[in-house]
């Protein structure tokens, strides 16, 4: 979706540029077919012949190195879109130094082409690449550097993309544990997102004039796009506090998101199903196991309807849930589902997550053992 809507950016820019050298050019040719003022008649006519040749010789060699800049100009955001597709596929085949590589090269030529919308691009990437290798401080310059060129170009602060790379800034200071700065970044992306929605929906026609149209339907498709932005800030936002131990804000912020993804994707889409999940651990955390319970069985029973991808991943957190509830016997059931699932998916980060719980188990089947053989012991020895 992304390289598509490059691809629109980068062709309106071409087409721009074309058109005032296009322009530059009459404009170049017109200044000599200008003659000097005649002193006869005579001479104002062999003048006029020259300079209508002078003209014609002019506006063709103009007119060849004008197309000569146009094919460069289209060779070379060629080669920034094969660039970034190299980084693309070298991404999701896990060769991160070699699209590190392929985007630094797009940027150049990007920056040497003046091509703003592929600055932009490239910047995300890169710090998209770097947040996830790692490297906070130079992910959080490089969404500042994007941020930087949309803003510099006329994007509104309250746009989605805007939006979008605060959010990323936002969880960045909170893996650095910049509290004040997190804070700041999450209340941003929520108020304005808060605030530009109460103002669309305000500006919604009513009755008959409420069915949008054609062209009229991409308000709505942008207000949905927005709606669900709100969810992810609210997920985001969870997830600080979760790992924060601030469980009473993080479910708070989870049943917003939650509201919001099923309202917007369906209450079987992926994202509902996890988002169920989620809350349902953080129910468990807070000691409140049989909720917690309820709530990630109807997530699992959902995904099973479905064929959820991460379905593995629900199940371990259900079997976590019953662990901690004391069903042991059903813990173990759900964890070696949910391991025989990651296999199969080759999910290796949920498949020791599984392995962990297992262990868990067994340990709390030993002290069970125990404490049982110590009161056989005591009821013996009254």
């Amino acid at each position: 979706m992304a390289a598509r809507g490059l691809r629109r950016a980068v062709l309106s820019a071409r087409n721009v540029r074309s058109l005032w050298s296009s322009v530059e050019g009459k404009r170049s040719a017109c200044w000599v077919m200008s003659p000097s003022p005649p002193e006869s008649i005579g001479e104002n006519t062999q003048r006029g012949r020259g300079g209508v040749l002078w003209a014609a010789i002019a506006f063709s060699l103009f007119s060849s190195s004008d197309e000569d800049r146009r094919d460069e100009a289209q060779r070379k955001e060629d080669e920034i879109i094969l660039l970034l597709k190299k980084a693309k596929l070298s991404l999701s085949r896990d060769q991160l130094e070699a699209a590190s590589v392929f985007l630094h090269q797009a940027l150049a030529l990007a920056h040497q082409t003046h091509n703003n919308q592929a600055i932009i691009y490239c910047y995300s990437l890169m710090a998209n690449l770097a947040f996830v290798q790692g490297h906070l401080d130079h992910a959080e310059k490089l969404f500042k550097a994007a941020m930087s060129f949309m803003l510099s170009g006329g994007t509104p602060e309250d746009d989605n993309a805007v939006i979008e790379m605060s959010l990323k800034l936002a969880t960045i200071y909170a893996e650095q544990n910049k509290t004040e700065l997190a804070e700041h970044g999450f209340r941003f992306c929520l108020e304005s997102l808060q605030e530009k929605l109460r103002r669309e929906e305000k500006a919604e026609p009513t009755g008959e004039e409420a069915e949008p149209t054609g062209e009229e339907a991409e308000p709505t498709e942008q207000r949905k796009d927005s709606r669900l932005l709100l969810g992810l800030c609210f997920d985001s936002r969870a997830r600080y506090r979760a790992s924060r131990r601030r469980l009473r804000e993080a479910e708070g912020d989870y049943r917003e998101a939650l509201k919001i993804c099923e309202g917007e994707q369906g209450h079987t889409h992926p994202q509902t199903l996890v988002l169920m999940s989620d809350l349902a651990t953080i129910l468990d955390l807070q000691g409140r196991h049989d909720d917690a319970l309820q709530l990630v069985q109807h997530a699992v029973q959902l995904s099973r309807s479905v064929t959820h991808p991460d379905l593995q991943v629900l199940l371990g957190n259900m079997a976590g849930i019953l662990l901690h509830t004391g069903r042991l016997e059903d813990s173990v059931r759900c964890y070696q589902e949910a391991l025989s699932l990651a296999l199969q998916a080759k999910d290796q980060e949920a498949v020791h997550a599984i392995q962990e719980g297992l262990e868990e188990v067994k340990k709390r089947k030993e002290v069970k053992r125990r404490k049982e053989e110590e009161e056989e012991k005591k009821k013996e020895e009254e």
